[in-house]
């Protein structure tokens, strides 16, 4: 009788030994407004967001490999939300998307990469600058090239130095993608469900770059064999503003308790998540 007791108090407690499943909704969007209206310090390069062993959110192969579900959008619950946030004049939706994954550690919960928005890489090479003002200054360049000795064409630039062409381009970043948004999410249990998001808003914008100085001026003056220097000017920067795509990273952590909604706020972005545990 007592073995039958056990083994019913094991077959009724055996759901509890079983993997959690959790369904989690993520809503991110952007704020309409200037980031040079923000009092904000923002940097003009930042290191790159390390992507390595992040899974793109389209690849739903590799993501069932992770035990990663995309969920279809009849199975969304922050339809309100996200409808709010489109009839607002001062907030743009970004990405409405959801998926169902394991009770993982931080160690193994799958890292998602997610990329949204417009695809500004017609117009702005990987590191921010301007495909038009490149080409405009090539063009310059060309303009003054003078033939050499064999014949051939050669680029003096600003530093003095040689090229053999004006195309110095990195082809790779000619194919690179250059979202809107840009990086990953992680959802991991720790004790406590952890949701850790690393992204780049990309926005269009200007920066100051310098482009030479004033040369000193010296005057050498003779006394009696002696090198006497004066008038010395200062020097002066040469400053011109340019056309840039800015990134602006967005990088929290917050402890969550499934089914509460949380909002993780930016001064020019923001995301709404919710986890909740399938079956509870």
């Amino acid at each position: 009788m007592k073995k039958f007791i056990y083994l019913l108090l094991l077959v009724v407690s055996w759901p509890s030994f079983a993997a959690r499943q959790f369904d989690i909704e993520v809503i991110l969007f952007k704020r309409n407004i200037n980031p040079e209206q923000v009092n904000e310090s923002w940097p003009d390069a930042q290191k790159p967001i390390d992507l390595r062993g992040t899974i793109a959110f389209s690849d739903t192969e590799h993501l069932a490999a992770k035990g990663v579900r995309v969920l279809p959008p009849s199975q969304y619950q922050l339809n309100n939300e996200y409808a709010k946030l489109k009839n607002h004049a001062g907030f743009t939706p970004l990405a409405h998307i959801a998926w169902r994954q394991g009770d993982k550690s931080r160690g193994a919960a799958p890292r998602i990469h997610l990329t949204a928005g417009k695809d500004f890489s017609d117009r702005y090479f990987e590191d921010g600058s301007s495909r038009d003002a490149v080409t405009a200054q090539a063009n310059q360049d060309f303009s003054t090239t003078t033939p050499s000795e064999e014949g051939g064409i050669v680029v003096t630039t600003d530093n003095g130095t040689a090229n053999t062409g004006i195309n110095n381009i990195n082809e790779s970043a000619i194919k690179n993608s250059l979202f809107e948004l840009d990086g990953k999410l992680q959802v991991y249990v720790q004790h406590y469900l952890f949701v850790e998001a690393d992204l780049d808003l990309r926005e269009p914008g200007r920066r100051e770059v310098i482009v030479g100085t004033e040369p000193l001026e010296i005057d050498t003056l003779g006394n009696e064999g002696n090198v006497q220097v004066g008038h010395l000017q200062e020097v002066k920067k040469r400053v011109e503003v340019e056309e840039f795509l800015k990134d602006f990273r967005f990088k929290q952590t917050r402890r969550m308790k499934s089914s509460e909604t949380h909002y993780l706020d930016h001064p020019l972005m923001g995301m709404i998540i919710q986890v909740r545990r399938v079956g509870a």
